[in-house]
């Protein structure tokens, strides 16, 4: 294509809803023609954001307790360079920046969830381990969600609402746009920027919205560990409208199942009994406990359960996909696979036969870095290291894809944990046990959540190139030396916090990884996980997938926290409005499609504003409002607030039909 001939920016009518028999879907950049995509501007900028990203992510991670998804402002950031600069159809080159630079975001959630952990527990780990650990992972990852991307993007098209790629989708296409075209998601990523920014720097309203706020809220919450929560900011409020009600009224079902039923079910039948059989660290009375306690204590890991079971029944409904996949790739190794070029432009893959020899290759090499960098030249430990590696991070694959897909958000922590879990375990019986163990069990944790991270954030790649017509090609190749420069940028900037700050000085806020130390310690010591609750988590996963009720989204209720399952329902129940109140199905649509340009504002002005602030906060630049937030008058300005944005959103939605 030439430069000076204009692309036409324009997102298909059916780019969000299922397709009808027959029925073909035509991305704004036509597979038939060729656009710019890899180029030295493309991947330079792309590096740069990896590194400048990487950097922030982490030290914001640590320092903050806050991890921000990299996507969004790196896709505006690429906007603005290409129109700074004067380059024409830049929109296949900005797919690439944000590709090649969203690989920070993932590394940087698989790095600091599990690696600082080692320095929590005086380990002993260098530069290496940690860059190695976080590199392979990603490269597994990547490796491993490459042959469901056509299942994920292509045949469940319409079917996923994929919420963290429609936002960044509809940035990069707004950008392309320009002018006036682009002013709605503009105005909206400004009021929910702002509206975001004021919770989090200057805190003028309550973040949460908790039954508490009246006597007898805080009476049920006392007395019966019944409550209600609901966050108030712009960007979760945008995820729940994208999300669409039926996958948002089942995740908030899951979440009041554990809070409603299971919570004050716990304090109901073991009030007086202190549960600690796998934690000492617990020390109080069920029926002491407050809601929170109780969900963190007990309640989270049948979300945990369920979410492993969700992975198992995934697997097995994806076992003919998994068989073509595998099978495709022997053909393309005897040379039966066809011709790569005969294949759309769009939907063309890296070659499987690399895909499969990569694989191998790289678990090879994972096995090499146990056997002479962890384990200390032990053969069996390695052995059953590499297989325990190797089966949870395939396992659990499609449901970090699963996650994205569904609610734009991977509960990588959870499936970690359980990760570290089963390896201190399975480890334990083997043989190795102590400071050997735990750091044996915690480099195998950091693989499998980075790989599980970058599974998650490349399906959401994939799906804006599909949206956009990208070649998936060139975003898998490039995929990889974006997550080798982010592994780099993490493992340095964690050695350089732990040597400025010191992970076990406090001054590093870690959350994550204090969860991942306080866990893994007790388990190497041989003492037990909660089976029980696991267990019972994965027959609700079984019961659900029965009933033909999706068993993941149910599941991640159960684990996400409550007050972020609920303004997805709200955000739901806003889309449901805006789409039916017309009696006209052509005006219903055209609002519809306002409001997902309106909620990817938000998502995007949430994002860009949460890492300004963020910043701010890192810098020392911080207000105390503390106090201002343990008053209730709080909450009801939060929820006056919250009230008015959704006013703000559905009277945004309005449209004239045209003729």
């Amino acid at each position: 294509m030439k430069d000076n001939e204009k692309l036409n920016a324009e997102l298909p009518e059916n780019a969000f809803r299922e397709l009808k028999e027959g029925e073909d879907y035509e991305p704004i950049m036509s597979p038939s023609r060729h656009f710019k995509e890899v180029n030295g501007w493309s991947v330079t900028w792309g590096i740069l954001m990896a590194v400048l990203f990487s950097a922030a992510a982490a030290y914001l991670g640590l320092k903050v307790g806050q991890v921000f998804e990299a996507a969004i402002p790196i896709a505006i950031i690429a906007i603005g360079l290409s129109s700074a600069t004067g380059r024409k159809n830049a929109l296949g080159e900005n797919i690439i920046i944000q590709s090649i630079g969203a690989c920070s975001g993932a590394v940087v959630a698989g790095g600091i969830f599990v690696m600082p952990a080692i320095y929590m527990l005086n380990l002993d780990a260098d530069f290496l381990q940690i860059f190695i650990a976080a590199a392979l992972g990603g490269v597994l990852g990547i490796l491993f969600i490459i042959p469901f991307r056509k299942y994920f993007v292509k045949d469940q098209h319409g079917k996923y609402p994929f919420p963290e790629a429609t936002a960044t989708t509809q940035v990069l296409v707004s950008g392309e746009k320009g002018g006036s075209q682009a002013t709605p998601l503009l105005i909206a990523g400004l009021v929910g920027g702002l509206y975001d920014f004021v919770i989090a720097t200057f805190g003028w309203w309550n973040e949460t919205v908790t039954s508490r706020m009246v006597g007898f809220g805080e009476t049920i919450a006392e007395k019966a560990k019944l409550v209600l929560k609901l966050n108030t900011g712009a960007a979760v409020l945008g995820l729940g409208y994208i999300i669409g009600l039926k996958y948002a009224f089942i995740i908030c079902m899951g979440s009041l199942a554990v809070w409603w039923l299971i919570v004050p079910g716990m304090a109901l039948a073991f009030p007086d009994t202190v549960l600690n059989q796998w934690d000492p660290s617990i020390t109080m009375a069920v029926g002491d406990m407050s809601p929170e306690q109780i969900f963190k204590a007990y309640a989270r890991s049948i979300g945990i359960g369920g979410i492993a079971m969700s992975g198992i029944i995934g697997i097995i409904k994806s076992w003919g996909i998994i068989k073509s996949a595998v099978g495709l790739a022997a053909r393309e190794m005897k040379g039966k696979g066809g011709n790569q070029e005969s294949v759309l432009r769009t939907q063309r893959d890296i070659s499987f036969k690399i895909i499969a020899f990569g694989s191998i290759a790289t678990l090879i090499i994972i096995f090499l870095f146990f056997y002479f960098g962890v384990m200390q030249f032990n053969l069996l430990h390695a052995v059953v290291a590499i297989l325990l590696v190797t089966v949870i991070a395939f396992l659990f694959t499609t449901v970090a894809a699963n996650a994205i897909a569904i609610v734009g958000s991977n509960p990588v922590s959870g499936m970690t944990l359980m990760t570290l879990i089963l390896a201190s375990v399975v480890m334990v019986a083997v043989g190795l046990k102590g400071n050997a163990g735990m750091l044996a069990a915690l480099l195998m944790g950091g693989v499998v959540c980075t790989a599980l991270s970058m599974a998650g954030s490349f399906i959401t790649d994939l799906k804006i190139g599909y949206w956009l017509g990208t070649t998936p090609k060139k975003q898998e190749t490039w995929k990889f030396l974006g997550t080798i420069i982010s592994a780099a940028t993490v493992a340095g900037v964690m050695m350089m916090l732990n040597k400025t700050y010191g992970f076990d000085s406090g001054k590093l806020a870690a959350p994550q990884a204090n969860a991942m130390a306080a866990v893994i310690k007790p388990l190497m010591s041989g003492q037990g996980a909660p089976w029980v609750l696991y267990g019972i988590g994965a027959v609700i996963a079984l019961v659900l997938d029965r009933c033909k009720i999706p068993a993941l989204a149910f599941a991640l209720g159960m684990f996400i926290p409550i007050e972020l399952n609920v303004p997805l329902l709200v955000g739901g129940a806003v889309n449901w409005f805006v789409t039916s109140r017309s009696k006209d199905e052509e005006i219903n649509k055209l609002r519809g499609d306002k409001g997902t340009l309106l909620a990817s504002g938000f998502i995007a002005g949430g994002a860009l504003m949460g890492v300004v602030s963020a910043l701010l906060k890192f810098c020392g630049i911080e207000f105390d409002y503390a106090q201002w937030w343990e008053n209730h008058l709080s909450e009801f300005f939060a929820l006056l607030a919250y009230i008015a944005l959704i006013l703000y959103f559905i009277l945004a939605t309005r449209v004239k039909k045209t003729k």
